[in-house]
């Protein structure tokens, strides 16, 4: 195992010998630089795992050194100790609020010192456990999607498949029986387009974890994503839609959109069951939230006043093929729907409506920013 390395930064030649010496003695690898230039410049070249950082340097002072650390994303995670013979609070607070982690009070204690490079490198050593077990989170439940997403498919292919292997032999059984054979023929092509319904959502789960994002409308991305379910869905029935922003511009893949509400949108649909279209009312509708840490979202509500969420499977609806339908061949849209949202920087979420139905609420950032993707 490598040794940890240590860079220390000091305009003070016999102080980074000190340092060096008692560092190396102790197993650790150690870089030297003289001034805030260098030190950046060693950062660049061989990425430490801590910088022992003098504070007060010519040109550039360890504070600018620090900040410009802190402003990179490569460089934000490195501990930085500073070495100073301020002692006052204000100037630690001001060395610890340019991302310091630690202070070290000249004239310096070789023992201290060691203790408190030892003391920060396990915290190092802490971060990196922590994100590799989260990778490791993150791959497993990538692996268990999987392995639901295909038992699921696997199961609803076979019956499907046996759908149309038994409507096929009723054709065969009735060749001579032009309306039998037409009626069976029908129910061939209902399941065969099942089918195809399954392997276009599984194509969605493969969408590109960034997708490219351009300025939209919000009122033109709602009433795209009404016309998408619609067509993909051929439902005539308007979905009302209320929307006090219709000047309202975010940042979306409008495709991405389309498909994220036209999928919500069809499991409003859905949970009326086999009500005629016109007792089935849908309403949209969208307000502007602000999420302290993460800022302007648009929040879009589906609102339906069908049969609800079963109980049953309340905490399992965005699982693959989870469904309170007994149609075969259904149950990815809302997997799809949450799995495309994420990669957006967006959230969906579904709970029980007062009074009756269900309440689906889209979350989507106003502007682009970093992302959480069921594979992070």
């Amino acid at each position: 195992m490598a040794a940890p390395k240590i860079l220390v930064v000091d305009d003070q030649p016999i102080n980074v010998q000190l340092l060096k010496r008692k560092l190396e003695r102790e197993g650790l690898a150690v870089a030297a630089a003289y001034n805030g230039v260098e030190a950046l410049a060693a950062v660049a070249k061989d990425k430490p795992d801590l910088i022992l950082l003098d504070v007060m340097m010519p040109d550039m002072d360890g504070i600018e050194v620090c900040q410009r650390l802190q402003a990179s994303e490569d460089t934000r995670s490195i501990p930085v100790i500073f070495i100073t013979a301020r002692t006052s609070k204000e100037g630690k607070l001001e060395g610890l609020g340019a991302g310091a982690v630690d202070y070290i009070t000249k004239p310096i204690d070789l023992d201290e010192t060691f203790a408190r490079v030892q003391t920060q490198l396990r915290f190092v050593a802490i971060n990196r456990e922590m994100a590799d077990l989260q990778r490791r989170l993150a791959e497993a439940r990538r692996v268990a999607t999987i392995g639901a997403v295909t038992q699921g498919i696997a199961h609803n292919l076979n019956n499907l498949l046996g759908i149309v292997i038994g409507y096929l032999d009723l054709v065969k059984a009735y060749y001579d029986k032009p309306e039998m054979v037409k009626k069976n023929v029908q129910h061939v092509d209902e399941a065969v387009q099942r089918i195809v319904s399954i392997i276009k959502q599984l194509s969605s789960l493969l969408v590109r974890a960034r997708p490219p994002v351009i300025k939209m409308g919000l009122q033109r991305a709602l009433e795209l994503g009404v016309a998408r379910y619609q067509n993909d869905y051929r439902i005539s029935q308007p979905v009302a839609i209320e929307n006090p922003f219709p000047e309202q511009n975010f940042e979306t893949n409008v495709e991405v959109f389309e498909e994220v509400l036209s999928k919500v949108l069809m499991n409003a649909w859905e949970s009326y069951d086999e009500k005629p279209a016109h007792l089935r009312p849908i309403v949209i509708t969208a307000q502007l939230v602000d999420k302290p840490g993460d800022g302007k979202f648009v929040e879009i509500r589906v609102e339906d006043h069908g049969h609800g969420i079963d109980p049953e499977i309340k905490d399992h609806v965005f699982e693959p093929f989870i469904s309170s339908k007994r149609t075969v061949g259904v149950g990815m849209g809302l997997t799809v729907a949450r799995h495309a949202l994420r990669n957006l920087g967006g959230e969906v979420t579904i709970s029980d409506r007062p009074g009756g139905g269900a309440i689906a609420v889209l979350m989507h950032p106003v502007e682009k920013r970093p992302v959480k993707t069921d594979d992070d």
